[in-house]
């Protein structure tokens, strides 16, 4: 049977650009409602829209924010077409959610910012693209809205484009689109648009089914967080009987039976004697898969350690040089001390150093700020109380990120991406054979 992949992306943007009813018109367009769901917004619909179903309410679940006509928490919606499965994150568009917004975003593939057509860019606009940067989510759509209420303009689109090429060029995106919509009324969603005879691209939705995510894996370099250890001790299954597997999901790369392995930080290498999956046993797995491996030899490994392929080892360090967006009012400052949370593994750490913070309105760097403030992007150094191994967030999204978590309220306060060019520990392989 032809197994159909699946999108994740997120919608980002400023406050009323229409990131809740885009969606909306997404799943009410593609006939993914059920009637239930139709009733319900047409019984809701005196809440919000006066009488006029509000394709917003399909996301916006929680009371408040159909009551403000904001989105508050993210929401997570599922569709599929013939051709693809979707999982869509709703994100906040108002600055104060902005820590939600990289919460939704952090898992996608493929982003879209909404661009009220009557606005333009705005510093919310940079900010969530930066953010799409920084995460090094692969596509991006910029999806210029309510071009109804600007009459069509192709001048007016052409504007928009032209202000988001003038900043693009500072970030790391490489495959962007733009689109004009009206979410509202449904143009270039799902069907095209006879008011925008100019534009000749795919609807919206055409071009998030065709849009090729097959290489955004990394399929370079094994990579297995271990987050449990499996001992059944099963006395009524001999197969089961002294059974230790490590579980986890693979961040990277590709691990067949019979591979050797490295475990980290004991500098051991092993062979993988069996790889077992939800569905029973394989020959070999690959990321993003959910695996439990049992090793040839009986080795010291726990909740934190990494299994990792010979032909690609991480880097392991101490000391990290990070990006960081900031998540929490009180602002981050030089000598801290803070937990990171990295894959399975948690660490005391402190920030020795704050290089620089970025500037919203012209995305230039101010160098050595004082902190970093709510929703602040800045680049910092930290220093462990153990060494992490790690790969640098461009080459492993998973591996090359962390969270900050306040010791005393447990609150995570930051989301950070591991840069490359610390001091790397690479353990020599021949050194620790068994």
């Amino acid at each position: 049977m032809h197994s159909i992949d699946i999108l994740r992306f997120n919608t980002s943007g400023s406050v009323d650009d229409g990131k809740s009813t885009l969606i909306g018109r997404l799943l009410y367009d593609s006939k993914s409602l059920m009637e239930d769901q139709i009733e319900a917004l047409e019984r809701s619909a005196d809440i919000t829209g006066g009488g006029q179903i509000n394709l917003a309410n399909l996301t916006d679940g929680l009371r408040a924010e159909r009551e403000q006509g904001i989105t508050i928490d993210v929401a997570y919606r599922y569709f599929a077409t013939p051709r693809r499965k979707f999982i869509i994150a709703d994100t906040p568009g108002h600055v104060q959610y902005t820590r939600n917004m990289v919460t939704g975003a952090s898992s996608a593939n493929l982003s879209i910012v909404l661009v009220d057509a009557r606005a333009g860019v705005i510093e919310q606009s940079r900010r969530h693209t930066a953010i799409a940067s920084l995460l090094r989510i692969p596509h991006l759509v910029v999806a210029v809205n309510k071009m109804d209420l600007v009459g069509w303009s192709e001048q007016r689109f052409q504007e928009i484009r032209d202000q988001f090429e003038q900043f693009l060029p500072r970030l790391d995106i490489k495959d962007v689109k733009f689109i004009p919509i009206s979410a509202l009324h449904g143009d270039n969603v799902v069907q095209p648009s006879k008011n925008a005879p100019w534009y000749l691209g795919p609807t919206l939705l055409a071009h998030l089914e065709t849009v090729h995510i097959g290489s955004d894996w990394n399929l370079q370099g094994l990579r297995l967080p271990v987050q449990w250890v499996n001992r059944p001790n099963n006395p009524t299954d001999a197969r089961l009987h002294d059974f230790r597997g490590f579980s986890g999901q693979i961040a990277g790369g590709i691990v067949r039976r019979g591979d050797k392995v490295l475990a980290l930080p004991a500098g051991i290498v092993t062979t993988v004697r069996e790889i077992h999956t939800f569905g029973g046993p394989v020959e070999e797995a690959f990321c993003p898969q959910s695996v439990t491996l049992v090793l040839e030899h009986d080795i010291d490994i726990s909740r934190g350690n990494m299994i990792v392929g010979l032909d690609s080892l991480p880097s392991g360090s101490t000391e990290l040089h990070a990006k960081v967006c900031w998540m929490h009012p009180r602002a981050l400052q030089r000598g801290k001390k803070y937990l990171v949370k990295h894959t399975s593994h948690t660490v005391q750490a402190m920030v020795t150093e704050i290089e620089h913070r970025l500037d919203m309105e012209t995305l230039e760097p101010q160098v050595a700020p004082a902190e970093l403030g709510m929703n602040d992007l800045g680049e910092i150094r930290i220093r462990t109380a153990k060494p992490l191994f790690f790969d640098g967030y461009a080459a492993n999204r998973m591996t090359g990120s962390f969270i900050l978590i306040e010791p005393g309220s447990n609150a995570t306060v930051g989301a950070g991406m591991l840069l490359p060019g610390s001091t790397p520990v690479k353990p020599e392989p021949s050194d620790f054979t068994i």
